[in-house]
């Protein structure tokens, strides 16, 4: 879940608002999508770590009414209107249950995860938890992404980076880190992204 919603708005928060998103994390999105082509119209998308809904939003007004958006967050999104092609799946990612219903969506053309893990004040903590947790939503694009798709997750700096790069080279044609604009000056976080998932 994203945290920009409880944070004093700046020029990000007010754009996204005036744009009809929920939270300025949308931009990061929207970079990386402009710089990796993650994924277009009519595409299938899995969003990790969904609420408050704005990566889920973004996507759903790219891909269009062909395309379909599956979202998974434990918190409820905060979108103002229902769309006939978004499936939410309230729950834990680490839940097998929700693990299944995910899947049973699937395959996607992306998997996206901009969650972060509750935060302790403890660097090495906060940071291992997130590895952690972009190893799963990596878990989920291994097995739910159609051959050649692509995913893109977030990650607290301070020695993970390496390591999830290592796992995304072994699944993917390609692997990059990326810190888009839309980051808080300051902020720890910055995002992996895999291209093209090898086949089996």
């Amino acid at each position: 879940m994203a945290r920009d919603e409880y944070e004093k708005p700046d020029f990000w928060s007010r754009k996204a608002f005036a744009e009809g998103y929920p939270a300025r994390s949308v931009y990061k999105l929207a970079e990386l999508n402009g710089k990796f082509a993650l994924f277009a119209k009519h595409a299938r998308v899995l969003d990790l770590g969904a609420a408050p809904g704005s990566w889920t939003l973004f996507a759903l007004r790219l891909v269009g009414e062909r395309g379909r958006v599956a979202a998974v967050d434990v918190s409820p999104l905060s979108l103002k209107a229902a769309a006939r092609n978004l499936v939410f799946i309230q729950g834990s990612l680490y839940d097998s249950a929700v693990r299944g219903q995910a899947a049973a969506l699937g395959p996607y053309h992306a998997v996206l995860c901009d969650a972060a893990p509750p935060t302790t004040g403890n660097r090495t903590a906060d940071t291992a938890r997130s590895l952690e947790l972009a190893e799963c939503a990596v878990g989920y694009a291994q097995d739910m992404l159609a051959p050649g798709g692509n995913f893109a997750v977030k990650l607290f700096q301070g020695g993970g980076e390496g390591a999830l790069l290592r796992l995304l080279r072994e699944r993917f044609a390609g692997a990059k880190t990326c810190k888009p604009k839309a980051c808080r000056s300051g902020s720890c976080e910055t995002y992996a992204v895999g291209l093209g998932l090898k086949s089996n």
